[in-house]
């Protein structure tokens, strides 16, 4: 949602990231950018749960950019949820390249009407690598489920370091194709206010993708993403407008249990 890069740094590594949690579908967060993932949406939460997720991205993408060069990244989540609230850590390590990343955050999910729901929370992020990064940031996010197939959600994270938000408009559309196998395609536009850059506010990239969920059983839940981002204005300013490829194809796996 995710988000994920909080600060600009001048190596351009763009190294941040939101991690949100749902205990209801219609709440629930896409793999959009790297480790986010919506999986804990399929699993039956009780009042209190342990969570824990182990993930793999080909790409660490976040606002439509690469931020490793040449090298994948791995996700460790834990979190305990109760009631409504959630409290995470999480921990992302790149596979070819030195970068590790620290997450920790609460989030408070509420019912604002049947089928409209809400979700506020706070993140603080450091990373360490060739460039370090650190950030504070506020989240919030809108959830609309008329229908069990279609969810339109949208998102809104303010970072601190940057001075700066970044919107998130998503339509998902989950399809059971059996009763352990969901396909939810999606598709998400975005926009960077000084988020990422400071000179241009407006359409940062579309992103398009598909996502598959198993449930081996029933507090096991094997999940996967394949995701393609088109750059807009923010990005292409930002490159200079040169003639290299922008756009970004990636994919990544997670495996998610509850206790």
């Amino acid at each position: 949602m995710k988000t994920l890069a909080r600060l600009t740094l001048t190596s351009s590594l763009l190294l941040c990231s939101t991690y949100v949690f749902a205990d209801d579908a219609s709440m629930a967060t896409a793999m959009d950018d790297g480790h986010i993932t919506n999986v804990i949406s399929r699993i039956d939460s009780t009042e209190t749960a342990w969570i824990i997720d182990l993930g793999w991205d080909s790409k660490y993408i976040s606002e439509g950019r690469n931020n490793l060069d040449n090298s994948g990244i791995y996700w460790a989540t834990g979190a305990y949820q109760y009631d409504s609230l959630t409290v995470y850590a999480s921990l992302g390590r790149g596979d070819s390249n030195n970068y590790i990343e620290w997450d920790l955050g609460l989030e408070y999910g509420f019912e604002l009407t049947e089928n409209l729901e809400a979700a506020v929370g706070y993140q603080r992020i450091q990373g360490y690598g060739d460039s370090d990064c650190r950030d504070n940031e506020l989240f919030a996010s809108l959830s609309y489920s008329p229908f069990e197939w279609l969810t339109p959600s949208l998102a809104y994270t303010y970072s601190t370091e940057a001075a700066g938000y970044f919107i998130e408009a998503s339509v998902h559309s989950s399809w059971p194709i059996t009763a352990q196998l969901t396909l939810t395609p999606y598709v998400t536009q975005t926009f960077d206010f000084q988020y990422v850059t400071e000179e241009h506010d407006g359409a940062n990239h579309l992103q398009l993708g598909l996502e598959a969920e198993y449930q081996l059983q029933p507090q096991l839940v094997v999940s996967g993403h394949v995701s393609q981002t088109f750059a807009q204005q923010d990005i292409e300013q930002e490159a200079g407008y040169n003639n290299r490829d922008l756009d970004q194809t990636y994919f990544g796996f997670h495996l998610t249990w509850e206790f």
